[in-house]
Formats: structure tokens, sequence, C-alpha cells
């Protein structure tokens, strides 16, 4: 008993996190107690039983029925439900019927939308490779990766998931794309050797980490980490300890909820008490007329119509390859002040692109971009380039000192291998070359894979003319170290290492990854290559510089952020002078700032707070620095937009208002994290989706600046006549119709409302902008005002006229939907006038309402069984000429305000 609590006493201790990258292998062997024959299999599964499977944890899970009562936990969803109970046993069912279904339906949409994101974790643990091969008892074997322990000696190759972390004892033309973790755009180099204790993840070459996937060479190594222990394991911790925030607008919503219930309730209360003891009312009349009043004062329509009007979004950006999972999203993004956009593969194409040419006789720029073998060779200044047949054998080289392929699918051109390499042959077809007969011409005889501690590659092949050659690729500094000569115009002549050093610095300052060619002549007695005979006497011919280019569309696109006041920010595991570059080329600032993962490392909280708004390029980041970087923006006051494609950016995804995910090259984990995922990796289409977002808050301010200064208006109608002692103007059942057929007609129109002009124009609106604008609260009180006057006075012409209660009453009803329905037309446009030939149109849907509303108002005032039900009467046809002026001069009123509002306070009117 005593030996097993010291095993696991000592198995605590061999796999406590620690950096396993900094130690030599024998240390690492020694602390996990195994070595190059791997575990017997007894403590193989000992050490199974104590650590566990090699998988992540699963997600603790809400209930179904418990996350759909969820959506009813708010406070105006309460009174709406109380509102409808009360209806119902006053003998409204009809109402509370509605009401009721306006909940349901509300409620039934936010469980759907929400309940995908329980998938994120579940995404990132099918991460985990299936199957691994591992040496136990010295000899090979395939297991299940989940029996994957500490201390195993894995094995891997080129196509192989890494089934864990683990440090590398041998590694031979060894890479891992590893771009899910840190963001690097190309292959990384793997080598056996230990390295720094501080160095970040994507300089950790002594490390392969679980769910990357190795590109080329063989290698193997220790099992250092499992399971939960891994960074993948490390980043799925990071996502279930992000807590998911409540969008800007809902968080508006459920506060405006939670205040209005208690003024609506303290003030029905108020009501009642009066009518009752001051105006001789009776109970049920007092409590009919308060509830009555109560439902029509209550937007019990606005959950529904803000859903409707999300929806409608939604429709809208999946039109704009922009797909939306959570239906807040939306509106949010609508709002983004920041977008915080990860560099490979979302602002640039992820396709590497020789770019540029460097031999001793000239400088030739490539144009093209991607794998597309379309493009040519030009003079720096834009004119074509010069023969130089130096840069002609440079080329050649580069095309048989490579193993790519490139193919062709569907008018889109990838790389079969590595992209750089991918980039080469692509180089060599703008040249002219055609790639396999060129290799079928000059025969490989032998090769010197890539090697991370030679850091070269080189190739034996026959020349067509006679004899043999070696061409090299590698390192520039390690190839022209191998060098005597350099290639000159019909000759050779010294290297000079100062001059070519020169020019990879320039390459590099321009963002560029640089590699250098060679070649050697030798005899056809020559069989194979070595690194004795390989490494001196080489003649340099010239360096590549190849660059991941950004997207063109991209380029606009942050154009149109900056134009629209979203600030664009630039988020990668790439190194620093790349990122700079790339940030040049697409504007985001007049002067990109940069700080690195080392840098953000040595800042507090408080101080990366107070420096994150000036800084446009974060790189070499990790997942941890993302969502602080993330965190620091959103207590800046900022609503901020993360895009990713990377498990490593599925954390501050979730984190962000707006995670928003690539469709094609993300990966699950990010698309189930974020909260919209773009179908065409395009950084394009976040603008079109920001476009509809605001279009979309828009449409949300015109329906809340419709409902409640409406719903004040028939509501101060009534509060007036009994407080003053005078007869209703309406009947309890009246204000229920009006109510009634007003939310299912005008109440909804304005979500299908299209985008205003120079949307994209305005700057977006602050984090903490209350939803009732001081200029909304003013707009609420004068259209009451107008409304409570055009009732009254009507009211008392009917019956100075001579005209019964019931006409009275009805004219009354008439004369509110009047009002409402050209208030509709003046709140349609929040930043123009409505006297256009645009605003006074409409569109279908207002049209459609509209005509709907007359018949409705046709029906009760002239049809005999509505007279019954409502206690309506016909009215004259001059009357409804005159409560059709009312409603006119009721706009025009309106309209001069908005002019005047918007002439006094530019500012506040833009930002009502």
């Amino acid at each position: 008993m005593a030996t097993t609590i010291d095993a696991e006493v000592a198995d605590d201790a061999a796999c406590a996190p620690r950096p396993w990258h900094a130690q030599a292998p024998a240390e690492v062997c020694a602390a996990l107690e195994t070595g190059i024959d791997g575990l017997d299999r007894a403590e193989a599964r000992r050490r199974l039983h104590v650590w566990g499977a090699n998988q992540l944890p699963a997600a603790a899970r809400i209930h179904p029925l418990a996350r759909f009562l969820a959506q009813f936990n708010n406070a105006l969803i309460y009174f709406l439900l109380a509102a409808a109970a009360a209806a119902a046993v006053l003998g409204h069912l009809v109402d509370g019927v509605v009401i009721v279904i306006v909940v349901l339906i509300n409620a039934i949409v936010g469980f759907i939308q929400e309940g995908k994101a329980e998938q994120a974790l579940d995404s990132i643990r099918d991460m985990i490779a299936p199957h691994a091969v591992v040496v136990r008892d010295g000899e090979r074997h395939i297991i299940d990766a989940r029996e994957i322990v500490p201390g195993d000696v894995v094995a891997v190759e080129a196509g192989d998931k890494v089934p864990a972390d683990i440090r590398l004892l041998r590694a031979r033309g060894l890479s891992a794309d590893e771009a899910v973790l840190t963001g690097e755009s190309v292959p990384a180099d793997k080598r056996e050797d230990a390295v720094a204790e501080k160095a970040p993840l994507g300089d950790r070459f002594s490390m392969l980490h679980s769910g990357t996937l190795v590109t080329t060479g063989q290698g193997f190594g220790i099992a250092v980490a499992t399971g939960a222990r891994t960074e993948i394991g490390r980043i799925s911790s990071l996502i279930g300890n992000v807590q998911t925030l409540v969008t800007p607008l809902l968080a508006q919503i459920n506060d405006f909820g939670r205040r209005f219930t208690w003024y609506v309730s303290g003030a029905a209360v108020a009501l009642l008490v009066f009518a009752m003891l001051f105006r001789g009312y009776g109970w049920v009349d007092a409590l009919m007329v308060v509830v009555a009043l109560s439902v029509g004062v209550v937007p019990e329509g606005l959950p529904a119509v803000i859903t409707i009007t999300l929806a409608i979004g939604v429709r809208r950006m999946a039109a704009r390859n922009a797909v939306v999972r959570r239906l807040p999203a939306v509106e949010t993004l609508g709002a983004t002040s920041v977008i915080c956009s990860d560099k490979t593969g979302t602002l640039t194409k992820n396709e590497m692109t020789a770019c540029r040419v460097i031999t001793a006789r000239s400088v030739s720029m490539i144009s093209g971009s991607g794998y597309a073998p379309e493009g040519a060779a030009t003079a720096p200044g834009g004119a074509a380039a010069p023969p130089d047949d130096v840069r002609d054998q440079l080329v050649r080289a580069a095309l048989l000192c490579n193993d790519a392929r490139l193919v062709e699918r569907d008018g889109r051109w990838s790389v079969l291998g590595d992209p750089m390499e991918g980039a080469l042959v692509a180089l060599a077809a703008k040249a002219g070359l055609h790639p396999e007969a060129e290799r079928e011409t000059w025969p490989r005889i032998d090769e010197l894979p890539f090697d991370a501690q030679h850091r070269f590659m080189a190739t034996l092949h026959d020349d067509p003319r006679g004899g043999r050659r070696i061409f090299v690729k590698g390192a520039p500094e390690r190839v022209l170290a191998m060098c005597a000569e350099q290639a000159e115009a019909g000759a050779t002549g010294p290297v000079d290492p100062a001059s070519w050093q020169r020019c990879i610095d320039l390459a590099a300052a321009e963002g560029e990854r640089v590699l250098g060619f060679a070649v050697k002549v030798v005899g056809a007695e020559t069989e194979r290559l070595t690194f004795e005979t390989t490494e001196t006497g080489l003649t340099f011919l010239g360096i590549v510089g190849f660059i991941d280019p950004p997207r063109e569309e991209a380029i606009a696109a942050v154009a149109q952020c900056r134009a629209a006041g979203i600030a664009v920010k630039m988020i990668t595991g790439d190194h620093a002078g790349t990122a700079v570059a790339i940030a040049r080329q697409l504007a985001i600032a007049d002067a990109p700032k940069a700080m690195q993962g080392a840098e953000l490392d040595a800042v507090g909280d408080d101080d990366l707070q107070r420096v994150v708004d000036g800084v446009s390029v974060f790189s070499r980041t990790t997942p941890e620095h993302k969502l602080r970087i993330v965190r620091a923006l959103q207590a800046n006051g900022h609503i901020v937009a993360m895009t990713g494609d990377g498990v490593n950016d599925a954390p501050a995804l979730k984190q962000a208002d707006v995670g928003i995910a690539m469709g094609r090259k993300g990966t699950e984990a990010a698309k189930e994290a974020a909260q919209m995922v773009l179908l065409d990796d395009n950084f394009a289409s976040i603008v079109a989706a920001v476009h509809e977002g605001r279009t979309v808050y828009d449409n949300i301010r015109k329906v809340i600046g419709w409902t409640l200064p409406t719903n004040g208006g028939e509501a101060l109608c009534i509060v007036v006549a009994i407080i003053l002692g005078l007869a209703l103007p309406m009947t309890p059942v009246q204000i229920l119709w009006i109510n009634m057929i007003l939310t299912v007609t005008l109440g909804l129109v304005l979500a299908f409302e299209p985008a205003e002009p120079n949307v994209m124009g305005r700057p977006p609106r602050k984090r903490r902008a209350p939803i009732l604008s001081r200029l909304l609260v003013w707009r609420i009180v004068l259209v009451s005002v107008l409304f409570m006057l055009g009732v009254f006075g009507i009211f008392h012409y009917a019956l100075a006229t001579g005209q019964s209660e019931a006409t009275a009453r009805t004219m009354v009803v008439n004369t509110l939907v009047v009002m409402e329905t050209f208030y509709l037309f003046n709140i349609r446009y929040l930043h123009m006038t409505s006297f256009s030939l645009v605003g006074a149109m409409g569109t279908p849907a207002v049209l459609g309402a509209v005509a709907a509303v007359i018949v409705a108002q046709l029906a009760f005032t002239y049809a005999p069984f509505m007279h019954g039900m409502f206690g309506s009467a016909p009215v004259a046809f001059a009357d409804g000429l005159l409560i059709v002026a009312i409603g006119f001069l009721t706009m025009v009123v309106l309209e001069l305000e908005k002019i005047i509002m918007r002439r006094m306070a530019p500012a506040t009117a833009a930002a009502a």
C-alpha cells in the first residue's frame, strides 16, 4: 500500500507543469522514469489508472428544461404574464392568449439559438487523435490515443495528428502545422535541442503539441502531458471559465423591463385606489380600467418584435456570407467599436507567395498572389524586369529542390506539401517553366531532406547538358556560410556576405520570410549526397522573399471600418516584423504600433488597459494574451468583435461581445465558441455584417421609438380623464382593441425597414449608451401630449356637435389609430426627413400593414357585429376627413420637431 502511495506521489511530482521544452532529453526521461524502450505494460496501466484517459473532460451540462425556463427569467416577461392572467380572469381571453403566445415564441427562439453554444468543448475534445504509435517493452504498438500516459514514447510522421504533448527525443526533417495553437502561417521546424525556458509557444521547437498536424519528416519523443494537462486541454479550461456576456441590448432591455415593471405596477395601484376613493368607481370597474390600461401601456409585443427584427437581420447577413448562431449578436455587431482580427487566413490569404527575387545582378518583384501560377517579374519601379540568367538558375533550383505540387480544383489553386515550397512552384510557373516537364528533364538522383539542425535541404540531379548538379535551399545565413562564390552575369565572383545581409534585412523589414539558394556542379560519378560533401564549395544564387499577402478586399474593408469609427487590431502568433508589415499594407493605422507577447507578460492588467487602445498589432500571442486584450478593451468601454479560426482563438471568441469564426479554414472549436461564422472567411463580410447590424439596431430603436410614445399617449388619455373626473374617452375594451390591432400590424413593420443612407458614416454607439436616451424620453413626452390633445379635442368636438357618446368614442379610437399611423411614417427615418418621395411611399411591409389597419378600422366603425362587441358607432365622412387631417398635422409637427432638434443638438439627435 505504501509503495502505491509513494508511486502516486512521484507521479504528481513528475507530471506537474514544468518547462519540458527547456530540459535536456536525459532530464525528461529521468523525471518521467522512462527511456528509449518506453514503459512496460504494467506501468502503463498503472499510470492510466492514476492520470486517467488522454481525453478532455466533459463539460457540465445544463438540463434542457432548466435552460428553457431560464428564458422566462425577465421582469418584463413576468409583468406580461401577470397582465395576461388578469385579462383572462376579466374575460378578455383573446388579448391574454396573444400575450402568452408572444412570450412563448421569444422563449423558444432563445432556447434553440443559445443551446448550440454547449458544443464548443465537444469540438475541442474531438481533436484528440484516435490512434497513436507508442513504444512499450521495446516494441512498437498501435493503441487508442486515449490510452497514452505521461512517459510513453510516441512515434509520429508526416500526416499524423499529434496525440499528446511530446518532448522530442529525435527529429528528422520534422515540421508541424501549429496554426491552431500559435496562428503561425507556416509549419514550425522541430528539433530535439532544448530551448529557452521563457520561449513563447511558437518557438518551443523541441515540443509537439496535442491536436497539431505533422507536415513533414519523422520523429519520436516522450509524452509529457495528456488530456486536460496539454496545451489544448488548458485552452479548453479557459473556454470553460469564460463567462458568456449579456449583450448590450439585452442588458438594457432587461434593465428597462425591471424599472418599467415597478413604475407601471406602482402607478396601477395608485390609480386603482384613486379611482375607487376619489372618483366613485366600483372595484370591478376600476380594476377593469386599470388592467386594460396596464395591458395597453406595457409593450408586450416589444420582445417579439425585437426577436423578429434580429431574425430578419440574420437572414440578411446569411445572404452576405455571415451565419449568425445567436440572435443578439446581430445587434451587438452593429455597435462594435473594435474588431480584433487574427492575421493568418483572415486578413491574409494564408497562401505563401514568392514576392521578391534578389540576385547579385538584379532585384525582381513578382506579381500575383497565392498559388495561382499567374504573374510576372518586374523591376522595383514597375517596369519589365531585365533579363537575368542568374535569376533563371535560381528559379530552376527552387523548383527542383522542392517536394510540393500544385493542384487546381474548381478554379482554386492549392498546394500539396509545404506552403513555401508551393510558392516556389508557382514562382517557376510564372517564369515560364513547366514544373513536371522540368522535373523529368532534371531527374532527381538523391536528396537530403530539410533538417532543423542543418537548416537546409539539398537535392542531386542529372544535368541534361552533362554531369550532375546539387541544388540547395535553406536559411539564407546558413546557405551563405556554405558558399565560397556567388553567381554573377555569365561568371562567378567572391561572395559578399555583408551585401547579402543588407538584402536579407530589407526583405525582413517588409515582413517577408527569406530563403537562400545555391548550386554546385559535380561529376556524373556522384551517386549519393552527404552533409560533408554538400556543406562546402557551393555557388550562391540569391534569395527569395515570401509573404502571406493581405486579401485585396480586406484592405477596402479595413478602410470602411476606420471610416465608420471602428478600430481594427491585429492579434497574431506571427513575428512582429511580419505582422507590422501586413498592418501597414492594410492601413490598419497611420503608424501601426506593435506589442509582443513577452511585453504583454510584463504588463499588468491596469497598465494594459491604459495602453491597449494605442496598439494596433499584438504579435507572438498566446490564448491568455488574447483573452487579456479583449477584456482590457471591454474594460475601456468598447464593444469588441473577435475574429479567428484556430483553437487558440476559441477562448477570446467566447469572451468577446461578438465572436466571429472562419467557416472554411476555421476549426470546429472556433465555430462553436463564436456567435457568428463567416462562410467565405472574408474580412470584408464582417463589414457587410456590421452594416446589417447597424441597420438592425436602427430598426430596434424605431420599434421602441414608435411603441413607447403610442402606448404612452393611450395611457395618458385615461389617466388624465380619471384624475380630472372626466368621462373616459375610450372604454377598456376599446383600449384593448387598439392594442391588439396595432401590435400585430404597425408594431411589426419597422422590423423590415432597409438601411438609412450613410449608415456606415456614423461612429459606433457607446457600450453604456442608455436605451432611453434623452431625446427618446422627450419624444415619448411630446408624442403622448400630442395624442392626448388630439383625443380630448376630437372627443369634446364630437359631443359639442351633438354626436352620441358611442360615436364620440369611435372617433377617438379612429383618431388614435390615424395619429399612430402617421407617426409611423415619421419615425421611419431617424437621420433624415420623412417628407420625401422615399419616405412617403413606404416599404411593401408598411403599406400592407396600413392597408390591414384601414380594413380593420372600417370594420370597427361600420360593421354591426363590431358595434355590439366594442360599443362603436358609424362616423360621418366629413368627420373621417377631420380625423385624417389631425393625423397629418401630428406628422407635420413631429417633422418640424425633428428638424429643430437636429439643428439644436445634432450629436444628441444622432445618438437618440
